[in-house]
């Protein structure tokens, strides 16, 4: 038995990286999923890079579905309120319920901020906060209706927790997620739905590992690369690590919205090798 055995899990951004890590490790105990990813290119990203494809959101349900677990897959892009209805209802309609949604579709863009174009500025914002909001938006009817509780949970981001430079656009988005969260807590206790947001450091995902990335961190570098980005990005945490693991992101959201943290609500959890506290 499972501890979310009966449960069935909303999750966007699934099909690669830290959603798809979350989603098998939900599955892994017992959850089914309703997956939704855009899985196409979007010309603000695809400077910096490739976004998921159809066939990435194929192997998450291969995955899940090689557990045994059922998996409702629909591509839809977070901005787009009616198509996220749609591919919510698609999976409400075939698994009948929802008792976990996690907001985690996300991008990251760099420019300085004399220098970000209008339309970078429009789909970070767009993506990473309006998106989240709609995420939340299409499953809170169908959570208060159900009358038993439930977990919303927001990816933010260290910059939800302070400032960084060269990414005027994503910090402000991410600091965006801690307010929305915050005003989703009050509104949805009464419903005994929890809502919290958690803050990871850089993530082993190809969020940050490509040259752009890497690059802000070997200034001046013709040749920026995994490698060396390895060793400059430690200084950005505590522990000597340069980055996290998706699955150490997925046991902190296993908890978070497991029964063993019932009673947490409101609150920004960090799982960022010290990152937020280096002076």
């Amino acid at each position: 038995m499972g501890q979310f055995d009966g449960k069935v899990a909303f999750i966007t951004g699934a099909a690669r990286g830290q959603g798809r890590s979350h989603a098998v490790r939900l599955a892994e105990e017992g959850a089914d999923i309703i997956a939704v990813d855009i899985c196409k290119p979007i010309d603000s990203v695809t400077p910096f890079y490739s976004l998921a494809e159809p066939s990435d959101l194929d192997e998450t349900v291969s995955l899940i579905e090689g557990m045994g677990r059922r998996i409702v897959a629909r591509q839809a892009d977070v901005r787009d309120l009616a198509g996220l209805q749609a591919a919510f209802a698609a999976g409400i309609a075939e698994l009948g319920r929802v008792d976990i949604v996690l907001a985690n579709a996300g991008i990251f863009i760099s420019h300085d901020a004399a220098n970000v174009p209008e339309e970078s500025w429009r789909d970070v914002i767009d993506i990473n906060l309006t998106g989240v909001f709609f995420t939340a938006q299409v499953a809170i009817p169908q959570l208060v209706e159900q009358g038993d509780g439930g977990v919303i949970l927001l990816t933010s981001s260290t910059a939800g927790m302070q400032g960084y430079a060269n990414a005027p656009h994503y910090t402000a988005s991410k600091h965006g997620v801690v307010g929305l969260m915050k005003s989703l807590a009050q509104e949805l206790g009464k419903h005994g739905i929890r809502v919290n947001s958690i803050h990871p450091t850089g993530v082993d995902t190809p969020m940050i590992q490509n040259e752009r990335t890497w690059g802000l961190f070997s200034p001046g570098d013709p040749n920026p690369n995994r490698e060396k980005a390895a060793e400059t990005m430690k200084v950005s945490n505590l522990l000597p690590v340069p980055w996290i693991d998706p699955r150490e992101v997925s046991n902190l959201v296993a908890w978070l919205v497991s029964d063993q943290a019932r009673n947490v609500t409101a609150s920004q959890y960090s799982i960022d090798a010290g990152a937020v506290n280096k002076s």
